[in-house]
């Protein structure tokens, strides 16, 4: 039987807890991050939600390490930074996207999942009373969960965040 029909007969309780359950499961990793954008994309994501960004080359390519890049970013990590300022109500400046220069590994900047940001007093505050301070990274850096399981990490001139 389907949901309309259950609906139809009178099982409306059922219903929402159904339609509850389908909502409170959590996405795997891949589903999380989505696709890939392309630079372009982003930047327009981004622009229309009010997040900036900055860049010390004054470019986008993704093969220097002097620019600012979303070339191959998650729409998960867009998404998740554009949810992060609707949220925090703070003023947030991108500092680092997909480019060349940053640690490696799965859940890198390369592979699209993690931005840097300003870290503003605004943006700081919000972070340290809302989500879970889960200790220091190998690095010493301060790090701080979601409960959606992002991590914000403190790395002193800007907060390093993983969206997975």
């Amino acid at each position: 039987m389907t949901v309309k029909h259950l609906a139809h007969r009178g099982y409306a309780a059922v219903v929402a807890v159904a339609a509850a359950t389908a909502v409170l499961l959590p996405a795997t990793s891949a589903e999380a991050s989505g696709g890939k954008l392309t630079h372009q994309q982003a930047a327009a994501k981004l622009r229309s939600a009010g997040v900036s960004w900055t860049s010390s080359g004054h470019c986008s390519d993704r093969n220097r390490k002097t620019c600012t890049s979303f070339s191959q970013i998650n729409s998960g990590t867009v998404d998740g930074i554009i949810a992060f300022k609707r949220a925090s109500g703070c003023r947030i400046t991108i500092t680092g996207g997909t480019e060349t220069g940053h640690a490696g590994g799965r859940y890198s900047h390369w592979n699209g999942y993690k931005v840097d940001i300003t870290p503003t007093t605004c943006v700081t505050r919000y972070i340290k009373r809302h989500y879970d301070y889960i200790g220091r990274r190998g690095d010493g850096a301060p790090m701080y969960r979601t409960p959606a399981g992002n991590v914000y990490a403190n790395e002193g001139n800007h907060w390093d965040i993983t969206y997975k």
